[in-house]
């Protein structure tokens, strides 16, 4: 194996680890983000993308080259040179065999670079998803709790107002029996005042008639003292 494609090997294991690595259940996506969050990542971000199409670039090339290789081999003038000498067979499908080998090598690893970069985006996806989730789990939590220190408030306001509905129910009822009491009281001394009226009205004719009565006592007093007087008058 030359050594680009131990190179583009060794790359391709590098890749089937990474991959490995970062489709691990035990490892969370907020801790590959933390990660990937890391200053050397940031450093070296300038230079991601280049050295990413770099790398696209440099195995579409040999991938391009090992078809080129599988086709060189496997077409019918090898064949035919394979068949007529024997000893060029084994070196033939020797040829072809890692002429495939290498197709094989730089399809997967072109495969994976790109599957790589994929997982690395979906997990950086996710775990900005699921940030964003906590926290909308942290606000409606809040929201809820809100909400029913709201609901709660409510409910006291509407057992201040029942109770207060009450409250005034009763003083409107106590209003009425005042009110009902002072008219009872208010008739009960409009006909005492009747009755005193009437008392009063009986006393001014029973005094009318006194007075009368004194005046025609009055009247025959003087008259009986008259006579007295004429009698007394007639015996000297």
């Amino acid at each position: 194996m030359t050594l680009q494609w131990t190179a583009v090997a060794l790359f391709l294991y590098a890749e089937i680890l990474i991959n490995i690595f970062l489709c691990f259940p035990c490892i969370s996506a907020q801790r590959w983000r933390l990660v990937f969050g890391w200053r050397i990542w940031s450093w070296l971000s300038p230079y991601w993308n280049k050295f990413f199409f770099a790398m696209i670039m440099a195995l579409i090339v040999l991938f391009v080259d090992a078809v080129r290789e599988v086709q060189k081999y496997s077409g019918p003038e090898p064949m035919q040179e394979a068949t007529v000498n024997p000893n060029l067979y084994d070196h033939v499908h020797m040829k072809l065999f890692r002429a495939q080998r290498n197709l094989y090598i730089c399809g997967f690893s072109l495969f994976l670079w790109l599957i790589m970069r994929r997982v690395v985006t979906l997990l950086t996806q996710v775990a900005v998803a699921l940030e964003t989730s906590s926290g909308l789990q942290i606000q409606m939590e809040k929201a809820l709790k809100t909400a029913e220190k709201q609901q709660e408030e409510n409910q006291v306001l509407r057992n201040a107002l029942v109770e207060e509905e009450k409250y005034q129910s009763a003083a409107q009822q106590l209003v009425k029996l005042d009110g009902e009491k002072l008219q009872d009281q208010l008739k009960a001394a409009e006909a005492a005042v009747k009755k005193s009226q009437a008392e009063v009205e009986a006393m001014r004719s029973q005094t009318k008639g006194l007075a009368q009565e004194y005046d025609r006592l009055l009247k025959e007093h003087h008259q009986l003292q008259k006579l007295h007087c004429v009698e007394n008058k007639k015996d000297e």
